[in-house]
């Protein structure tokens, strides 16, 4: 097989098969890509290896099945693209933002069911985390992880409190972007660590408090008055199980409406 093709469609594999977070998927490419994988190593495996024969498509899936086995094994255990389709996550990521999830951050899952079999870490406060949206599964959802099991979490006045603490944020500069006309950059220290958020004087964000039952995360937008997260039913509290990995680098930025923001690419995610 030609070598430039291989190439050529190992690269769509890698790109398309970046997840959209916030949205469903039409379908699910590990799982396709699983079976694809099964297909290429079984015909391989019979038709060399059993009938014996020489024919170019036994030939094609021997070339294929060891390149493919080893983007799954990349994807499942590794590290997983995915694409920022919405502004919740607004400054930290951005719509149209390609980032890269570190999946064995946490904890290892068995590809396809997402069984835990392996805990490296626990999430810390302050981690941006990936993790299935309980309300359905198959939809991945991206927030800051705010409040730990036992937490309570007061957010008032556009003010956040953990356990009493109120969480210290300055005014940084007015949001330029005229798809989040009005909202106000701050920056904000959680767990010793620095990041930014937004804050929209003309709205307002759902308040109230928060007491994080046992084994389950409270999770929160960067874009404070714009985020669907744990201040709402669904999602509510995360499970830990529900944990997929943390963000880590953002490795492309397009949101297909615009050209490409090159200064986004490489950027860490904090």
């Amino acid at each position: 097989m030609d070598i430039s093709i291989k190439e050529t469609i190992i690269c769509n594999l890698i790109d398309s098969g970046s997840t959209t977070l916030n949205a469903q998927m039409i379908f699910d490419f590990q799982t396709i890509l699983f079976f694809i994988t099964l297909f290429l190593g079984l015909s391989w495996l019979i038709g060399k290896r059993i009938l014996k024969k020489d024919a170019e498509f036994y030939e094609v899936c021997g070339a294929m099945f060891p390149i493919l086995l080893l983007i799954f094994l990349f994807r499942s255990f590794a590290y997983e693209p995915f694409r920022i389709p919405s502004a919740s996550m607004m400054p930290t990521l951005e719509r149209g933002d390609f980032i890269l999830v570190n999946k064995f951050a946490y904890n290892i899952r068995m590809p396809l069911t997402g069984k835990t079999i392996i805990t490296n870490n626990e999430p810390k406060r302050g981690d941006v985390v990936v993790f299935d949206f309980p309300c359905d599964r198959d939809i991945k959802y991206i927030k800051r992880l705010i409040g730990l099991p036992g937490d309570e979490i007061v957010y008032k006045n556009k003010q956040l409190s953990v356990n009493g603490e109120p969480i210290v944020s300055s005014y940084d500069s007015v949001f330029k972007n005229p798809k989040q006309y009005g909202s106000h950059v701050y920056d904000e220290v959680i767990n010793k660590t620095n990041h930014q958020l937004l804050l929209t004087p003309s709205r307002r964000g759902k308040e109230g408090v928060y007491s994080v039952p046992e084994g389950a995360y409270f999770m929160m937008g960067d874009n404070r008055d714009n985020s669907t997260d744990s201040r709402y039913d669904c999602p509510g509290f995360v499970p830990i199980d529900h944990v997929v990995g943390s963000a880590t680098r953002i490795w492309f930025n397009w949101d297909f409406s615009t050209f490409p923001k090159w200064n986004r690419i490489g950027n860490k995610i904090k």
